[in-house]
């Protein structure tokens, strides 16, 4: 009797790591179903495509139905669709903009959790992985809100993977540092900018720039999250990446003023900014 492929769903895979994710899990041999908001686009691919918002309840529960019509099962779930604001202070951006990251790299996976865990449950089995960041284990400045919403994901995450694993179920966290992506291009730049940051907003902006070009592959977690969807006994987390690995080694070990500095002097943070008050006060 030819056996079923095991059944796929991963977010956000019109590009970048969900495509490269989408396509290694078809190579792999799972059937494979990609979303994104804009559904199928021209061009050869390895997987079907839905459209899918995992902003709306109503398009998550369209999706994943509309799978299940096909498959009858869905046996893993990657959760990647995600966005981030522009390096920026905290404080620039509004509560909307705040609101609007959250709903899409946190609530989005709450979503999209909610509509499978029925069915995986059902069938006493599945596997959900989560596309964190090494900004969930070690926060940088002027990512507050990103490093926030990955930060969720992690203690979301190992809340869900204690619950579900007695029913066959398990959940993974993957931790990339810099990857190469369309992500950098798609930033939402800060809808409150203050002048007071405007130095700082644009030091952490070329660092990011230059680290994007020696940045991992999407290939790389592509290859974690197989890794993790395949293992007989998978870990919580996973670091995708060398970089990765050693943020790891260092949040676990370094201490933490060393850390701290290490952080700043990476991204340039130490040069004295002017303060208009300190200076009106000096004249």
């Amino acid at each position: 009797m030819k056996l079923k492929k095991l059944v796929a769903l991963v977010t956000g895979a019109s590009s970048g790591i969900g495509k490269a994710t989408a396509e290694r899990l078809a190579t792999a041999g799972y059937k494979v179903y990609g979303t994104s908001r804009r559904g199928a686009t021209p061009g050869q691919r390895s997987f079907e495509m839905l459209s899918l918002d995992v902003t709306s309840d109503e398009s998550v529960a369209a999706a994943v139905n509309a799978l299940l019509r096909s498959e009858g099962r869905v046996d893993l779930l990657v959760n990647n669709a995600g966005f981030s604001v522009a390096p920026a202070g905290a404080e620039e951006s509004s509560i909307e903009q705040a609101r609007a990251i959250f709903e899409t790299n946190f609530f989005g996976i709450v979503r999209m959790t909610r509509a499978v865990v029925p069915h995986m449950r059902r069938q006493g089995a599945g596997r959900i992985i989560n596309i964190g960041s090494v900004l969930g284990f070690l926060p940088a400045p002027y990512m507050a809100l990103y490093a926030a919403t990955k930060h969720a994901v992690e203690g979301y995450s190992e809340s869900l993977d204690h619950e579900l694993r007695t029913r066959g179920i398990r959940v993974s966290v993957i931790e990339p540092a810099y990857t190469k992506t369309h992500f950098d291009a798609n930033l939402l730049e800060p809808d409150a900018q203050l002048d007071e940051y405007r130095e700082a907003r644009a030091t952490v902006s070329r660092q990011l720039r230059a680290a994007l070009e020696t940045a991992d592959e999407p290939g790389v977690v592509a290859d974690v999250v197989l890794e993790a969807a395949r293992a007989a006994r998978p870990k919580l987390r996973y670091t995708a990446g060398g970089l990765a690995t050693r943020l790891r080694l260092l949040r676990r070990f370094a201490p933490a003023g060393a850390l701290d500095a290490g952080i700043r002097r990476n991204l340039r943070l130490d040069a004295p900014v002017a303060s208009p008050h300190r200076a009106s006060v000096l004249a």
